[in-house]
């Protein structure tokens, strides 16, 4: 009996170390893995290091750039001839391109650059007010019929005000730019079990479907003014703050956008719990 154990231990013994080597293999290919995306996730953080401080650098120049061509404007605004006219319309049109460079910068810079969440406890029903008298003359000028549903009672969220302001103030832009021709533009408020839900809907031209598959990516835009990081910086707002933000749109019949955090009290309970 002792031999047959002893052969079928011999026996084994080749599968035993095959099946060893084996999983060690795939353990190093695991960890490899692992340690390649470890570098990509460093390469990437410094390649946003390094364009957030070139556009930096990029924008100290272009004020200075920008307020030379307000003074050279101003000296062909006091000739009233036919080659200073001339002169002025082109110095117009390098002035718009520097204004949009400037904002191209701005925008990627709110998106590449560190965020620096200061949360504080408030109602976000108060924040949606705000930001409501803030666009109500863009979107009068825009033919756009603005309505806020703010629901019953507090909705207590403990955010950044400024960054969920600025959030919502891209999605309300977005939907306005969005209806050419006027429309309605809601934002609805509710509470739904510990999240705070957000909704901003608009009447505007809709997305197909590969426009929803791409609307948060960076630097994509269907528009013929911007750099496309209006939504994506919204998206990256919403995420730190531990949110979600979905679209649903069909064309020809409006978008919807919806946001939700969470519940002020239920991030405390979820703490005390932990």
């Amino acid at each position: 009996m002792t031999g047959w154990i002893l052969l079928g231990a011999l026996a084994a013994g080749p599968i035993w170390i095959g099946l060893g080597f084996w999983l060690s293999r795939r353990t190093w290919r695991q960890a490899r893995r692992l340690a390649q995306r470890r570098r990509g996730h460093d390469r990437l953080a410094e390649l946003g290091t390094l364009a957030g401080g070139l556009a930096h650098e990029i924008r100290n120049p272009l004020s200075t750039i920008n307020v030379n061509l307000q003074l050279l404007a101003e000296d062909l605004a006091r000739h009233d001839d036919d080659e200073h006219n001339r002169l002025a319309r082109r110095l117009a049109g390098v002035r718009t391109e520097a204004d949009r460079l400037k904002e191209i910068l701005d925008d990627f810079l709110n998106y590449a650059g560190r965020h620096e969440l200061h949360p504080v406890r408030t109602d976000l029903r108060q924040i949606v007010s705000d930001m409501t008298d803030f666009f109500a003359s863009q979107a009068d000028a825009a033919h756009v019929v603005l309505r806020s549903l703010p629901g019953e009672g507090e909705i207590p969220v403990e955010v950044d005000v400024n960054l969920i302001k600025q959030a919502v103030l891209n999605l309300m832009i977005n939907a306005v730019q969005a209806m050419p021709a006027g429309g309605e533009l809601i934002l609805r408020l509710a509470a739904r079990g510990a999240q705070a839900v957000l909704e901003v809907i608009d009447t505007g031209t809709g997305m197909d479907a590969e426009c929803r598959a791409r609307i948060f990516d960076p630097f994509y835009t269907t528009k013929g003014r911007g750099a496309g990081l209006g939504l994506p910086t919204t998206r990256r707002i919403i995420l730190e703050h531990h949110g979600v933000i979905r679209v649903d749109s069909e064309l020809g019949k409006g978008t919807r956008f919806t946001v939700t955090l969470p519940l002020a009290g239920a991030q405390e309970t979820k703490g005390t719990r932990t």
